[in-house]
């Protein structure tokens, strides 16, 4: 398995730990794949061989061992044909480089294995016609994500001169993301950075935390803009961009997200998801050179919340 410079993207390194010592390698694979693959697909993917552990085939039954080291190389998903959806989409920019949506929570951004339909992408290649198609036909388009159910905007690139530009930018840290969430408890200080590395928890893999282990240098910086009864709104801005990584910081520093169902205290009556909205993104243009920023208002879920915690 010698991956091209085309092949990166879909190269997968892991380490495994001792929690792990014992555990099939397809059930690993599954738990540590953020996008969703199922285990059938993971087998299927190890009889083929697009699955070394330290630098050898093995079968789907293996049993893992403390530091082995796991390739995955995953194939293209050439054989999938996802179909464009019209639907309704908040597009607050466009031009024949980039598209900027106001994704409303509850959308999921991509499609994986078992949803399909009623993703962005299939809203978005009804709507343009013409996606990069660097990130393959599960993502095309797609340089960066938004949970599901965080609302706020996301970029997606028309072409690949575009995407390669502004997926340079999301690794250089150079984009501004400035997103607004209301938290448990009052935060008594003004502002302040969590600089606290970010991996997966090695006891439920398909979580993050704050871990010295296999993890990612993540820091986000946050302001009160006001402080409720009992809850705080806040401004944050990220300057690395982990999965789930103002969620995990967030709880971390003992003020989880209201209405969290992951890491926070579950359901909130105003709020199905967390109340975390990206309400600023800013790039360089691709093309042009031109710095853009633009802003999304918070949303009417957010809004009652506020209200309501306001009124208490």
């Amino acid at each position: 398995m010698n991956p091209t410079d085309h092949d990166q993207r879909n190269l997968h390194e892991f380490i495994v730990e001792q929690e792990q010592t014992g555990e099939r390698i397809d059930k690993y694979i599954a738990e540590s794949l953020e996008e969703g693959f199922s285990r059938t697909q993971i087998q299927q993917w190890v009889k083929e061989g697009h699955v070394k552990v330290n630098g050898r085939e093995v079968k789907t039954n293996y049993k893992l061992h403390t530091n082995d080291a796991i390739i995955l190389l995953i194939p293209d998903a050439i054989e999938l044909d996802i179909e464009a959806e019209e639907m309704e989409l908040d597009v607050v920019y466009e031009d024949s480089d980039v598209i900027v949506v106001n994704k409303p929570r509850g959308m999921v951004v991509h499609p994986a294995p078992g949803h399909y339909n009623g993703t962005l992408v299939n809203g978005l290649m009804f709507h343009c016609r013409d996606l990069s198609g660097i990130n393959g036909v599960l993502r095309p388009g797609i340089v960066h994500r938004i949970d599901k159910d965080t609302s706020g905007l996301i970029m997606a690139a028309k072409n690949d001169l575009a995407h390669a530009g502004l997926a340079e930018q999301l690794k250089n840290h150079s984009v501004t993301r400035k997103y607004v969430a209301i938290v448990q408890g009052v935060i008594m200080h003004e502002h302040g950075t969590v600089d606290a590395p970010i991996g997966r928890d090695p006891f439920d893999r398909k979580l993050f935390v704050v871990t010295e282990r296999n993890s990612k240098q993540s820091i986000t910086h946050f302001v009160v803009q006001e402080r409720l009864k009992d809850h705080t709104l806040l401004e944050l801005k990220l300057e690395t961009g982990r999965t789930h990584q103002i969620r995990v910081h967030m709880k971390f520093i003992h003020h989880p997200l209201v209405g969290d169902p992951t890491y926070g205290r579950g359901r909130n009556e105003f709020i199905v998801g967390q109340a975390l909205h990206a309400e600023v993104l800013g790039f360089v243009h691709p093309r042009t050179g031109e710095y853009l920023e633009f802003a999304a208002p918070l949303p009417e879920d957010m809004k009652q919340l506020l209200a309501d915690l306001r009124s208490k």
